[in-house]
């Protein structure tokens, strides 16, 4: 394995300031009971802010929504009670020397498919569709849009007030913001819906626009992205990097600072005729820094490990340091291998490459 040198420089943007670029991705626990943080959850990041992980993206947390959620243990980012309980986590971390965003989601039209619980409400969903074809509840309101596009804002505001170092909206993976970006689900004829990705992105745009409005020009902003969804893991709903201009200089221009491009093996190029992948192209195309994912540091990539039950082991991080060090990308984001190590951003930092340890899903069943 090369040196991974490169990766442990500093990075700094607006407030930001990050002591490596390696970033905790994030990654849904649900050891959050009734969307309360517990001492527990400040303490499993606080063990990864202390082993040299540069940036902690919490699990995804919702925003105040009746059904922003499918999971009574996944944690909220609104409510006094929740509050609190992330007040001790950012306190923990920052103890720890660490630096931490909240992810700020919405879960939309998605049904969780390890609970049947339900959510006091009806689901959000831009045209009531969970999957094209597949509708279920009912299109969104001018005014439920308007209720969530705030309820945004308030958990970022709430999160600067906290002391979070920045933000990170979930906008992949099919859930709400990416569910008005996907022309299978966004059947909208008005001004969140339309035939090209520019007018399907102004949700995101308007979530955006609120989000910088609350928090201020010198405070940063990510939008994590994808192509893929979990309902259809081939969508590529930018075909070109005309399309994928088209796609992300709006959200740019409306205040996203980082783009969190996830792949599920990030050494996929995105269009014929380069190598560069997702993040590659964002940066390329926005001048934006980005976060790459997708099996970093793991030999097989984590739908195989989450839906396959799949194990996999350490990966050479060659392939990754190459596109690095060209510059393709800003920051790299390591998901499962931070999940069964703590240690793995210390151990790549100091070349301990054969201590890394295998990841079994066996360790999503606790909380270390």
């Amino acid at each position: 394995m090369s040196t991974a040198a490169s990766l442990f420089q500093p990075f700094a943007l607006k407030t930001l300031k990050l002591p490596n670029r390696i970033v905790m991705a994030p990654m849904t626990r649900s050891f959050s009971p009734g969307g309360v943080p517990t001492e527990a959850v400040a303490e499993y990041y606080r063990k990864r802010a202390a082993a040299a992980v540069g940036l902690i993206v919490s699990e995804g947390t919702v925003v105040e929504r009746p059904a922003s959620s499918n999971d009574p243990n996944v944690p909220r980012f609104w409510g006094d009670d929740a509050l609190a309980g992330w007040q001790n986590v950012i306190n923990t971390v920052h103890g720890a020397g660490g630096v931490m965003a909240p992810q700020l989601w919405h879960v939309g039209a998605v049904r969780n498919r390890r609970t049947e619980w339900q959510p006091p409400a009806p689901w959000d969903s831009p045209s009531g569709y969970s999957s094209p074809g597949k509708k279920f509840t009912e299109p969104m309101t001018d005014e439920t849009i308007a209720d969530t596009i705030a309820a945004f804002a308030r958990a970022a505001g709430a999160a600067k007030r906290l002391g979070f170092d920045t933000i990170e909206l979930h906008g992949a993976h099919g859930y709400l913001i990416d569910q008005f970006f996907w022309e299978g689900t966004n059947l909208r004829d008005d001004r969140h819906g339309g035939s090209d990705l520019v007018q399907r992105g102004r949700f995101a745009a308007d979530i955006l626009k609120a989000v910088r409005a609350e928090v201020g020009p010198d405070y940063p902003i990510i939008i994590r992205l994808s192509q893929w969804k979990q309902q259809d893991y081939a969508v590529q709903m930018a075909t070109s990097p005309h399309e994928m201009a088209a796609w992300l200089q709006p959200l740019a221009d409306a205040g996203a600072d980082i783009f969190h491009c996830s792949q599920r093996r990030f050494w996929e190029p995105e269009f014929e005729g380069s190598d560069l992948n997702f993040a590659g192209w964002a940066k390329k195309l926005t001048g934006r820094p980005t976060i790459t994912v997708g099996s970093v540091g793991l030999s097989g990539e984590f739908i195989a490990s989450m839906v396959g039950g799949e194990s996999s082991k350490p990966a050479s991080l060659d392939e990754l340091l190459r596109r690095f060090d060209r510059g393709d990308f800003d920051l790299v984001a390591v998901g499962r291998a931070l999940i069964s190590d703590p240690d793995w951003a210390v151990k790549v930092r100091d070349g301990r490459t054969a201590e890394l340890s295998d990841y079994s899903p066996a360790a999503l069943a606790e909380l270390v």
